[in-house]
C-alpha cells in the first residue's frame, strides 16, 4: 500500500515539473514564502488582533496556529521522519535551497489551512474565500518547488483544518466558561 502511494505522490510531482517555467519559478518562491514561519499568517492575525471588531479571531488564529506547529513539527514530523523529494534531486535540479527538516506533513500547508479553518468558521466569505485561494497557492508551490509530496501537501491540509476548526471550540470554551475574548 506505501509503495503505491509513493508511485502516486511521484507521478504527481513528474506532472508539475512539466509545467515548470523560470517566471512561475518566481511566483512560486514567492508564494511559498509567504508561508515560511507563518508570515502572512501572523500578519493577518496581528492586524486582526489590532481591530475591534476581529481581535478574538486573531487571538485564534494564534492559539490555532500554535496547536498545529505543536502537533505537525514538534510531533508527526519527528514520528514519520520521512524525506523530501527534493533530496533525490541533484543541486542543479532544485528551485529553492533543501530544507532541514521532514516532509510529512506539509507545515506550510498545515498553517494555510488552520487558517482557513478558524477564518471558516468565524467570519464572512470575503475573508475566508481570498484565504482559501492562499492557503491552496502555497500548498500547491510546495508540490511544485518539489519540497513535498502530494501526500505531505494533504495531510497538511486536514491536520491545519482540524487544528484550526479545534482551536474555535477551545475560544468557545473560554467565552462560555470563563467570559475571555468575548466575540
Amino acid at each position: 500500500m506505501i509503495d503505491k502511494i509513493q508511485k502516486i505522490d511521484d507521478k504527481v510531482l513528474d506532472k508539475i515539473k512539466t509545467i515548470n517555467r523560470p517566471i512561475l519559478n518566481k511566483i512560486m518562491i514567492v508564494i511559498t514564502s509567504l508561508g515560511t514561519f507563518g508570515t502572512v499568517w501572523f500578519a493577518i492575525a496581528i492586524i486582526m488582533m489590532i481591530t475591534k471588531t476581529y481581535r478574538s479571531v486573531g487571538v485564534n488564529l494564534v492559539i490555532g496556529l500554535a496547536i498545529t506547529h505543536l502537533l505537525g513539527e514538534f510531533t508527526l514530523k519527528r514520528i514519520v521522519c520521512r524525506s523530501r523529494p527534493c533530496h533525490k534531486l541533484d543541486d542543479e535540479e532544485l528551485i529553492i535551497d533543501r530544507p532541514k527538516y521532514y516532509s510529512f506533513p506539509s507545515g506550510h500547508t498545515a498553517a494555510s489551512f488552520c487558517v482557513v479553518g478558524v477564518v471558516f468558521l468565524r467570519c464572512q466569505p470575503i475573508i475566508w474565500v481570498p484565504i482559501l485561494i492562499l492557503a491552496l497557492l502555497i500548498g500547491f508551490s510546495r508540490l511544485y518547488l518539489r519540497v513535498h509530496f502530494l501526500t505531505d501537501v494533504l495531510a497538511g491540509a486536514l491536520l491545519g483544518f482540524i487544528c484550526g476548526c479545534a482551536s474555535v471550540g477551545i475560544m468557545v470554551n473560554l467565552v462560555i466558561n470563563y467570559g475571555w475574548f468575548r466575540f
